[in-house]
C-alpha cells in the first residue's frame, strides 16, 4: 500500500508510429528505489503468437472474412477480438495494406476531415468497416490497459491500469481540438484519470531524471535549451530557459513552435517515390496496395542504412515487391536502396544547410501529399527550425538579457532523429548560424538521450513524480495566450479586415488548474438564437493580462474552430439580450473550458468547440462591406412587405427593390447580410404559399441567400430549419417553375445537408435520372412521376452538388450521365454535372466520398475518344476528372493525365488549365470557385 490513492504512476507516449509505456511503483518504501521502469507490452507478433515488446507499434489491422483463421486475432485476455493492434498488425498490413490503419495521431490533428467519422483506412474499399481516428487511438490505449491488467495488475483491482495516475503525452503544437479528441479517445478506452503532457517537455524530463544531482553544476542562468522532436508524423520545437531562483537554478519553458505535420512518414514516402521511379521509370505507377508495401520496405531500409549497423557505406538494402500477374506492374519488382540515396533524400532533402534567416518554402509540395494527410509543403526541418528561432529571438533576448541568443544545449527526440548522422547535421547547421558571434569552435552541446523511442514515456512517468513533490520541476505554464472575439466598438471596414477586437481569457504562462471569472467586463449575449464565439490563440503576444481588451492582428494569432451554440433561457424561448459573464478554466488535463454565466439568473452554459467545423465548411472571413443597420432593416422590411402576414407587394419586384435599398448588385451581397435576409425569409415561410409566383420567388431568393449551405458560423442551425421544408414539400408541385426553383434551391443549399439528408434527396429523384429505379416516398405535395427537358438538367445539377453521397452512388450517376451526354447536342450543363460527380478534389465534401480514380479515368477516356471540340467547358471537365492531388487513392494514371495535358494545349488558355491539372495547390482559388459551384459565391466567403 502507499500514501497515495494509486500505486503506480504511468507515463504513455501515444505515438504516430510506436507507442511506449513506462511506470513508477510507489509501493517501494525507499523513495530512492522508485526508479522508472519500462512496461514491455504483450501483443500479437505473429499468427497465434503473443510476446512482450518494448513498444506497441501504432497500427490497427481490420481483418476481412478470410484474412485470418478463426481466432487469429485472439489475445490471452480476449478470445473473440476481431481486430489486431501492434507488431502483427503492422506486418499483416504490409501484406494487405487496404485494411491497415496507420498514422492515426496525424489524422487526429487533421482539421480538414471529421475526425470522429469512420474514414480509416484511408482509401479502403466499401468491404472494409472503417474506424475514426478517435476510435483507432482508443484501441491502442485500450490494448495497453488490457495488457497491463492481464499481467501487472493481477487480482488486485486497485492495481488496474485505469486506477493509476496516467500521464499521456501529446505534441506541444496540438491545438485545443486535437487535445480534446485525445482525451475523448482515452475516456472511450476507460481511462478517466489522466493528465496531458507535451512531448518535448516529457523528453527533457527524461534527461532530467538521470541528472537530478548534477544538472546545476552543468548549466548556468540565462542559458537556453532547444528541444527538437521529430517523430513519425510531427515535428515539434520547444525552448527552455535556465533562470536563477530563490533556492538555486530553475527551468522555464519559454516557447513552443507551430504544428508541423512532418516526420519520418514523409521521409519514407519520398524514398518510396525514389524507388518507384527506379523500378518503373516514373513515380505514380504502382497501385495503392503495392505502394503501401513499398513504403513499408523503404521505412525498414531507411532505419537499417541510417543506423549503419554492419553495413559498409557503399552497401545498400534490397527492396523486393512480390507480384501476382504476368505484366511488368503485376510481376515481381526488385531494386536496391543505397547509402548515397539515403544521404541525398533524407539528409539533404530534410536537413539541408540553410542560412539563419531562412523561411519555409510556401510553393508547391514536393511529393509529400500522400495517404490523404496534409503534410507541410516544405520538407526541410532545418528551414522550419531557422524560422522558429527567428520568430522568438526578440522574446528570448528580453527574457535572458543576452545581446545574442543561441541554443547552448540541444536535446533531440523522436524516432526520426535516432540516427546520429541526422543529429550531427542539425548541430552543424545550427553552429553555422551563430559562428560570427560564438566563434568557429563553438557548437551547441547535445544532451544525451540514449533511448529516444522510450524517452517520452519515461519522462512522463518522471513528471508524475514531480507532481507528487518529488524530482525537479520545469515551469511549464501554457505557452500560448487565449482570446475570445468581442464586438461593440466601432471600426472601419479596413480596420475590421486587419484586426479583431478580443478579450484575453488566459494569459501566457498560467499553469494547469487556472480558473478565472471575467467580472470586470460587462458582456451581453443573445439568448434563444444561434450564436458563435470565436477563440484565438497566440504564442508571440506578450504582456496581455486577464480581461485585457486587445486588437489582434492576423499574423500574430491562430484561429480555433468556432464555438456554436444556442443559449437557452426562459420558458418562452424568445430572442433577447441578457447580461452575462465569462469564466475560463485551464483544466488539470490541459484542455480549455469556457463558460458563459447569466448575471440575472443561475444559468451557466459550457461552450464547446465544434470539432467537425473544418470538415464541414470554411468560415466567413469578415464582411466585404459594412452596411448600416438602418439599411439592413429596410431590406428586411422589403421582404416582410412581400411574404409577411400583411404582405401585399409584388414578388417579381423584390430583387430589384433589395438592390436599390442596399445599393449593391445581388452578387456583391456579403455573407453576413444574405444570412440575415435568409433568416427573414425563413421567418415568413408561410408567405410562399400565397401563389405559385410567391413560392418560386421565395425559393429562388432563399437559395441564393443560403448558398452554398455553409460558411457562416450558424448555418448548421439554419439547415435544421431548412430540412423541414423537405418534408413540407412544394405548395405548388404541378407548377413547372416552382419545381425548377425547388431543384435549384436544393443545389444551392445542398452543401449544408448531412450525408443522410443528401441520400434522402437522391432517393426522392432517382427515378427522374434512372428510369429503371423507383423513387422513395415523396413528402409534402405530390411531385409528378416524370419530368423532362431543362427540369431534368436541374435535377442532375442538384445531384452533382451532393458531395456527401456514397462514392458508388456518384459513380453510377456519372456513368449514366456520360452516356446521355455523349448522345446529345447541347452538353454544357451536363459536362458541369459530370465534372462535379467525378471531381478529384471536392468543393466541400469529405475526400473519402470521391469517385474511385478508375471510374473518373474511364469517363475522361471516353471524352477524349469522342473527339469533342476544344471548348472551355470540356477542358474544365477533363481537368476536374484527372487533376493531380498527390493522394494515390484519388489520382488517375499519369499517362492519362499526360494525354489530357496534351489535349488542353489546343486551347488559348492552355497554360492556366495545365497548371490546374498538375499542381494540387492551384485549385479552388477565387477565380475557380464560381465555376465549381455553378454560380458566384457570397462575398467574404472562404472555402477550405
Amino acid at each position: 500500500m502507499t500514501d497515495y490513492d494509486h500505486r503506480y504512476i504511468i507515463g504513455m507516449d501515444l505515438g504516430t508510429t510506436n507507442s511506449a509505456v513506462a511506470y513508477v511503483d510507489l509501493a517501494d518504501e525507499d523513495a530512492s528505489r522508485r526508479r522508472i521502469r519500462r512496461f514491455d507490452v504483450p501483443q500479437l507478433v505473429g499468427l497465434g503468437e503473443v510476446a512482450a515488446r518494448m513498444v506497441l507499434p501504432s497500427f490497427l489491422y481490420l481483418p476481412g472474412a478470410h484474412d485470418l483463421p478463426q481466432g487469429g486475432a485472439a489475445l490471452p485476455w480476449d478470445d473473440e477480438r476481431a481486430y489486431v493492434v501492434g507488431e502483427f498488425a503492422r506486418e499483416q498490413g504490409a501484406r494487405v495494406p487496404g485494411r491497415l490503419v496507420s498514422s492515426a495521431k496525424s489524422w487526429l490533428s487533421h482539421a480538414g476531415v471529421d475526425r470522429t467519422a469512420p474514414i480509416l483506412p484511408w482509401g479502403a474499399g466499401d468491404d472494409v468497416e472503417k474506424v475514426s481516428p478517435v476510435t483507432a487511438s482508443m484501441r491502442y490505449l485500450q490494448h495497453v490497459r488490457e495488457a497491463w491488467n492481464a499481467t501487472l495488475a493481477g487480482p488486485d483491482d486497485e492495481d488496474r491500469f485505469e486506477e493509476q495516475m496516467l500521464i499521456l503525452t501529446v505534441p506541444a503544437s496540438f491545438d485545443e481540438v486535437a487535445r480534446e479528441l485525445t482525451v475523448t479517445a482515452a475516456h472511450e478506452a476507460g481511462l478517466t484519470r489522466l493528465i496531458l503532457l507535451e512531448e518535448p517537455l516529457a523528453a527533457f524530463y527524461a534527461w532530467l531524471s538521470n541528472h537530478e544531482q548534477d544538472w546545476q553544476g552543468i548549466m548556468a542562468p540565462g542559458q537556453l535549451i532547444l528541444v527538437c522532436d521529430v517523430g513519425g508524423g510531427t515535428t515539434d520545437f520547444s525552448i527552455l530557459g535556465i533562470r536563477a531562483g530563490k533556492t538555486g537554478l530553475r527551468f522555464d519553458r519559454l516557447a513552443v513552435g507551430d504544428h508541423l505535420m512532418l516526420g519520418g512518414d514523409n521521409m519514407d514516402l519520398l524514398l518510396a517515390r525514389l524507388m518507384e521511379r527506379k523500378l518503373l521509370g516514373q513515380a505514380g505507377k504502382l497501385d495503392a496496395a503495392r505502394w503501401h508495401q513499398l513504403v513499408y520496405q523503404c521505412r525498414q531500409a531507411k532505419e537499417q542504412l541510417l543506423s549503419r549497423r554492419g553495413l559498409d557505406d557503399e552497401e545498400g538494402v534490397r527492396i523486393t515487391l512480390m507480384g501476382g500477374g504476368g505484366s511488368l506492374i503485376g510481376g515481381t519488382l526488385a531494386g536496391e536502396l543505397t547509402q548515397a540515396e539515403i544521404e541525398q533524400v533524407i539528409v539533404e532533402g530534410f536537413f539541408p544547410f540553410v542560412p539563419a534567416d531562412a523561411q519555409p518554402d510556401q510553393g508547391r509540395r514536393t511529393g509529400l501529399t500522400e495517404l490523404g494527410l496534409p503534410y507541410v509543403q516544405d520538407p526541410a526541418v532545418t528551414r522550419h527550425l531557422a524560422a522558429f528561432w527567428q520568430r522568438f529571438t526578440p522574446f528570448l533576448a528580453g527574457e535572458t538579457g543576452r545581446s545574442h541568443v543561441y541554443p547552448d544545449y540541444m536535446l533531440f527526440n523522436g524516432g526520426a532523429l535516432t540516427p546520429g548522422a541526422l543529429r550531427d547535421r542539425i548541430r552543424t547547421v545550427t553552429r553555422a548560424w551563430f559562428a560570427d558571434v560564438t566563434g568557429p569552435d563553438w557548437a551547441p552541446t547535445e544532451l544525451h538521450n540514449p533511448r529516444p523511442e522510450a524517452a517520452v514515456a519515461a519522462g512522463a512517468a518522471y513528471y508524475g513524480l514531480v507532481r507528487l513533490g518529488m524530482g525537479v520541476r520545469v515551469g511549464s505554464g501554457t505557452p500560448r495566450s487565449y482570446y475570445v472575439a468581442v464586438t461593440g466598438d466601432a471600426h472601419s471596414a479596413n480596420e475590421l479586415a486587419a484586426a479583431v477586437s478580443a478579450v484575453c481569457l488566459i494569459p501566457r504562462g498560467v499553469e494547469e488548474g487556472f480558473t478565472a471569472h471575467l467580472d470586470q467586463l460587462d458582456f451581453e449575449a443573445l439568448a434563444n438564437q444561434p450564436v458563435a464565439f470565436e477563440v484565438y490563440t497566440s504564442s508571440t503576444r506578450l504582456g496581455d493580462k486577464l480581461g485585457d481588451v486587445v486588437r489582434l492582428l492576423p499574423d500574430e494569432v491562430s484561429v480555433l474552430p468556432p464555438i456554436r451554440t444556442v443559449l437557452r433561457y426562459g420558458k418562452q424561448g424568445e430572442a433577447r439580450r441578457i447580461p452575462v459573464g465569462l469564466s475560463v478554466t485551464l483544466t488539470e488535463v490541459g484542455t480549455l473550458q469556457l463558460f458563459c454565466e447569466s448575471r440575472i439568473s443561475g444559468h451557466r452554459w459550457q461552450l464547446q468547440f465544434d470539432v467537425r467545423q473544418a470538415a464541414d465548411a470554411g468560415d466567413a472571413a469578415g464582411m466585404a462591406e459594412t452596411l448600416d443597420d438602418a439599411v439592413v432593416d429596410e431590406a428586411l422590411d422589403a421582404i416582410q412587405a412581400v411574404f409577411g402576414p400583411q404582405g401585399a407587394a409584388a414578388p417579381a419586384q423584390l430583387r430589384g427593390r433589395l438592390e436599390e435599398i442596399l445599393e449593391l448588385e445581388k452578387e456583391a451581397w456579403p455573407t453576413p447580410l444574405i444570412r440575415k435576409l435568409a433568416d427573414a425569409l425563413l421567418e415568413y415561410e408561410a408567405g410562399r404559399r400565397r401563389s405559385a409566383e410567391h413560392e418560386a420567388r421565395w425559393l429562388n431568393l432563399l437559395g441564393f441567400c443560403l448558398r452554398p449551405g455553409y460558411g457562416d458560423p450558424v448555418d448548421e442551425w439554419r439547415m435544421k430549419r431548412v430540412w423541414k421544408l423537405y418534408f413540407a414539400g412544394l405548395a405548388n408541385p404541378r407548377d413547372t417553375q416552382c419545381r425548377t426553383q425547388w431543384w435549384i434551391f436544393w443545389r444551392r443549399a445542398g452543401g449544408g445537408l448531412k450525408a443522410g439528408q443528401q441520400n434522402e434527396l437522391y432517393n426522392l429523384v432517382r427515378s427522374y435520372v434512372n428510369p429503371d429505379a423507383k423513387s422513395g416516398k415523396r413528402p409534402g405535395g405530390a411531385l409528378p412521376k416524370s419530368i423532362a427537358g431543362g427540369e431534368t438538367l436541374e435535377v442532375w445539377m442538384m445531384l452533382a452538388n451532393l458531395e456527401r453521397m456514397p462514392a458508388r452512388t456518384k459513380a453510377d450517376l456519372g456513368r449514366r450521365l456520360l452516356a446521355q451526354t455523349l448522345k446529345g447536342k447541347s452538353m454544357a450543363r451536363e459536362l458541369w454535372a459530370l465534372s462535379r460527380l467525378g471531381a478529384r478534389r471536392p468543393l466541400y465534401g469529405p475526400v473519402d466520398r470521391v469517385v474511385p480514380p478508375a471510374d473518373a479515368g474511364a469517363w475522361a477516356e471516353k471524352l477524349l475518344a469522342a473527339n469533342l471540340p476544344p471548348t472551355e467547358r470540356t477542358a474544365r471537365t477533363l481537368v476536374m476528372l484527372t487533376q493531380r492531388t498527390g493522394d494515390r487513392t484519388r489520382d488517375v494514371e499519369d499517362t492519362l493525365r499526360s494525354r489530357v495535358e496534351q489535349w488542353l494545349g489546343r486551347l488559348d488558355n492552355a497554360e492556366r488549365l495545365q497548371e490546374m491539372l498538375n499542381n494540387p495547390e492551384s485549385v479552388n482559388q477565387a477565380e475557380e470557385e464560381a465555376y465549381v459551384f455553378g454560380e458566384s459565391l457570397p462575398a467574404g466567403l472562404v472555402l477550405v
